[in-house]
């Protein structure tokens, strides 16, 4: 086969389209386009043609790790009742260990090892806080890591010094401690993305090592993720990031990711610092801040360091509009996650003052202001289907149905053009199928105008011109 034929697709509202794909690009773009002669085609039954979806922020890895894990927090585990059935079911992994995420405080409260030990203390337990940034330890799981002896500073001690099996931002040294594993199988999380008509993914795990990086790269090039990656974790000693120039194309690198903890900020000298070695290898930076403390502080930070193109915010969860200016004086993009609101909104508006509420997740007041956003997931902390994060973007209802924050919603347009931008240029322009340009396509199903109403608007996904989704039913290529 020379090719494929795409016919009748929705393209910029007009109806009745052909686009011939040919060598991983775009080649045409018409009305009745001849068929060539060995030319495989695909019937795209009047549903709309896009550019592929773009997470600008997820974690892989933790996707993966995520699907074999036990679920400690909502909507799945909801009270104490609930948690403790279900680390009593879970069944160790072949080390002995039991792996829990999503925990949340609703649950039964501030979780230390004592509160563990009471629920599973024949095994070593670790489980994650929903947010990502705590693990909680009991007893066991604090003997086989030495907990007692550690010297990082995000293990936290009670008053007698003694470790109470809370960790802080303390991924890698725990990594150190675990039974030694290979990392997860990524095939999963490639077919998730894929079937949501993700294209492409910007993996934002800080501080990657070169076993992770090797991981995702033999992912990229094996075909266990179909998707074009972007990578901010890579090390800034990392030579020539993770490509071979000899070899098929792996993840591109992106700005340096520097994790602002809320859990205790850093010096100003420090993340200046920090900015001004990423900006002398020729990185920009893409700086974790979600509390406006946080947010100050880097915005201090660059106003002494100086700003680059392409440096970034991720999350912006709590922003005062008067700030806006200032981030778009700087030249900064925000990557942000409207999605949490439905998805644990609910906590945000009872947990913080009302004073606050209209600073949560804003995106009007960025798009007004002239800072660039991205739409993104940070999946698996939040939902990582970006039709459900548009949704959220558009409606920015929680899950109860309050409205947080109604002068920050987006039209679905804007919505939708958040998530179509560029790995290498969050918030930037759309990008658009025309000829020449790279063929990760997705089919929907229904035109644009009806895709807000259906769950699951994804029918065919196309990256680099070869065809890897064809919902069943909806009629094969190649007839």
């Amino acid at each position: 086969m020379t090719g494929l034929l795409l016919r009748d697709a929705e393209l910029d509202g007009h109806t009745g389209i052909d686009v011939r794909v040919e060598d991983g690009h775009v080649a045409e773009v018409g009305v009745a386009l001849g068929r060539r002669p060995g030319e495989a085609w695909y019937d795209c039954r009047g549903g709309a043609l896009l550019p592929g979806l773009c997470d600008h922020h997820l974690h892989l890895h933790a996707l993966a790790a995520w699907s074999t894990s036990v679920r400690c927090g909502p909507p799945e585990v909801t009270g104490p009742a609930a948690l403790a059935a279900a680390l009593a079911a879970a069944v160790p992994d072949e080390h002995g260990w039991i792996r829990g995420v999503g925990y949340a405080e609703t649950v039964a409260g501030d979780l230390d090892a004592t509160v563990l030990d009471r629920l599973r203390p024949d095994r070593p337990v670790r489980v994650q806080h929903r947010s990502g940034a705590l693990w909680t330890l009991n007893t066991a799981a604090m003997a086989v890591t030495g907990l007692a002896g550690a010297d990082h500073p995000g293990v936290e001690r009670d008053d007698h010094g003694f470790p109470t099996g809370r960790l802080w931002r303390a991924d890698g040294w725990l990594r150190s401690r675990l039974p030694s594993a290979g990392p997860p199988d990524l095939t999963p999380v490639g077919a998730a993305l894929t079937r949501f008509g993700i294209t492409a993914v910007t993996d934002a795990t800080p501080d990657l090592d070169a076993g992770a990086v090797a991981a995702i790269t033999e992912a990229v090039r094996g075909g266990a993720l179909p998707q074009r990656v972007h990578l901010l974790g890579v090390p800034l000693d990392t030579p020539d990031g993770p490509d071979d120039p000899a070899g098929p194309p792996g993840p591109s690198v992106g700005p340096y990711k520097i994790v602002v903890a809320d859990s205790g900020l850093p010096a100003l000298d420090e993340l200046t610092g920090r900015i001004r070695a990423a900006h002398a290898a020729g990185r920009a930076v893409a700086v974790h801040c979600v509390t406006r403390e946080a947010l100050v502080l880097l915005l201090a930070a660059l106003d002494d360091a100086g700003s680059l193109p392409g440096d970034r915010v991720e999350h912006a969860a709590l922003v005062p509009a008067e700030l806006a200016p200032e981030m778009a004086r700087l030249g900064l993009r925000v990557v942000t996650q409207p999605g949490f609101l439905a998805h644990r909104g609910d906590d945000f508006l009872r947990d913080l003052p009302a004073r606050d509420h209209r600073d949560l997740y804003r995106c009007a007041t960025f798009f007004r202001t002239g800072v660039p956003v991205a739409l993104s997931s940070d999946a698996p902390y939040g939902p990582l289907d970006p039709w459900a994060v548009i949704g959220a973007a558009t409606r920015r209802r929680t899950p109860s149905g309050r409205v947080a924050g109604p002068g920050e919603r987006l039209t679905f347009s804007q919505a939708l053009g958040a998530y179509l931008a560029p790995p290498g240029e969050p918030g930037g322009p759309a990008r658009r199928v025309r000829r020449g340009t790279p063929a990760d396509l997705v089919v929907l199903r229904t035109r644009l105008a009806d895709a807000p109403a259906d769950p699951e608007p994804v029918r065919a996904v196309l990256v680099g011109g070869r065809l890897v989704r064809d919902d069943p039913g909806t009629g094969p290529a190649g007839r």
